[in-house]
């Protein structure tokens, strides 16, 4: 298959739609566009914000080659206008987004595109792609590190992701969400995601005799030794096959960093006799790995059960997010300017009241606790609204507008920061391991109670008075319409 252009990764309506907006002379129109998400996965309480980073180098490249001219003039569909219009095209707009590792809720700006009205359109795909895939499951990882209370997690899922786009960007979005590794090879060369492995159960079959394959691995590989104890019999020759190929090969070494790995049966009731087991041996600081078709709700239920894990591997059922595999994230005009510059406000309405947007060009503000830190509180302000941190302020629940919150020691952050500015970018991207340091750190700044896996509190997510007003005004007139 020859090499693709990611430029040509769009719905085929965002084409028909631009040669129309040339057509009729709307292509210079500047238009707004925000990325927002409706429902929270899996019922959580917030998601985590990622893909930013591949939609920067998506930008960057655009262009159309003298092939996909001659593809899409081989429709019969296009204006030869048009064709002559992408044979320059590059993206001139302004991008604002919020950064990778974000906590983010419901209905507020992921993204928001300040550009003409075809760039605006063409783009719309492969934004919603890279947010949709990387922040589900950047946001089922973090779900998943959280039940570990702390003991390290590692994304183990490539031979079951949705294609190899899926397996390397997967294993990426999942250190973002707080694994400490993955499995996937090409994402530790591409990204610098730390990869490692030990062995399967076809290298234990290899050998004569389980022992054999346990001593011949601590010889081979002595700073990374992990055992898979379960190809025939844990408790009866696993486990001690492992702690005879340990105590003869590696500790007259000096080498004490070892594991064992468990991938089948009761893992609780297992851990906990290996742990015995091992520690009768005196080998008190081999560690137990466990793995096989985990996730959140298991592992919460091995930790409750007092199971002897020291590392969980993941695999299918983050790498899929198999329990909610779908984001959700939308792409919704929000406004445009008219010939005098002036913003005018954009809304869709629904009869279903979770699909009617917000309106306008817009920025968030996120309230934080001066004396906690805790996240207080979000609001959708309008572009030019600013928060004075020394007045109170009162925010409510869109949902239910009786349930009111005055915030007086307050501190205000706005989460939409410039990404690109007139085709330019002017932001540069963290560091992976930094985007991950500053995910946890934001997931910590959250109350206990929007954390919650089932039922968790809702995190009050506000219009301002103006956008409110804004709103209001413009369903009063649909009605009409």
């Amino acid at each position: 298959m020859k090499e693709w252009n990611q430029s040509m990764l769009c719905d085929f309506y965002e084409l028909t739609m631009s040669n129309g907006y040339l057509k009729n002379g709307f292509y210079k129109k500047i238009t707004y566009f925000d990325v927002f998400y409706r429902t929270v996965p899996d019922g959580g309480g917030f998601a985590i914000a990622a893909g930013l980073e591949q939609i920067i180098e998506y930008i960057k490249q655009l262009h159309f080659s003298e092939e996909d001219i001659a593809y899409l003039r081989s429709k019969n569909m296009f204006d030869e206008e048009f064709l002559d219009y992408l044979k320059n095209f590059r993206f001139t707009g302004d991008i604002y987004a919020v950064p990778e590792g974000t906590p983010v809720f419901p209905h507020e700006p992921i993204l928001t595109v300040k550009a003409p009205a075809i760039e605006a359109q063409l783009i719309e795909t492969y934004l919603l792609l890279a947010i949709n895939h990387q922040s589900l499951i950047a946001t089922k990882a973090n779900r998943i590190v959280r039940a570990a209370q702390g003991k390290p997690v590692l994304e183990f899922g490539s031979r079951r992701a949705q294609g190899a786009d899926g397996a390397l960007i997967g294993a990426r979005a999942a250190y973002i969400g707080g694994c400490e590794g993955t499995a996937c090879t090409l994402a530790d060369e591409m990204y610098k995601v730390p990869a490692g492995g030990t062995m399967a159960h076809s290298w234990v079959q290899m050998f004569d005799s389980e022992y054999e394959a346990f001593e011949t691995y601590c010889r081979m590989y002595p700073q990374n030794t992990t055992l898979l104890v379960d190809t025939y019999n844990t408790l009866k020759s696993g486990v001690p096959n492992a702690i005879r190929a340990f105590k003869e090969v590696l500790l007259p070494q000096g080498i004490t960093d070892f594991a064992i790995r468990l991938d089948s049966g009761d893992i609780s009731y297992l851990s906990k006799k290996a742990r015995k087991m091992l520690d009768e041996a005196g080998l008190t600081q081999c560690k137990i790995v466990a793995s096989n078709s985990l996730d959140e709700y298991l592992i919460r239920d091995l930790m409750m059960q007092g199971a002897e894990i020291d590392i969980f591997g993941v695999g299918e059922r983050m790498i899929t997010a198999k329990s909610a595999p779908v984001f959700g994230g939308v792409y919704k005009l929000t406004a445009v300017e008219n010939d005098r510059g002036e913003i005018i406000p954009k809304i869709k309405v629904s009869e279903n009241t979770g699909k009617i947007t917000n309106p306008h060009f817009k920025k968030v503000y996120r309230y934080y606790d001066r004396e906690s830190g805790k996240a207080l509180a979000d609001e959708l302000c309008l572009y030019n609204e600013t928060v004075d941190e020394n007045m109170p302020h009162t925010v409510f629940d869109p949902n239910a507008t009786w349930k009111t919150k005055t915030l007086t020691e307050f501190t205000a952050r706005e989460l939409l920061v410039p990404i690109f500015k007139n085709g330019e970018c002017i932001y540069k991207s963290p560091k992976l391991k930094d985007i991950r340091k500053y995910c946890a750190e934001q997931v910590e700044l959250l109350w206990d109670e929007v954390k919650r896996f089932e039922n968790p509190h809702t995190y009050y997510v506000d219009l301002s008075e103006k956008l409110w007003n804004v709103k209001r005004e413009l369903l009063t007139k649909s009605k009409i319409k």
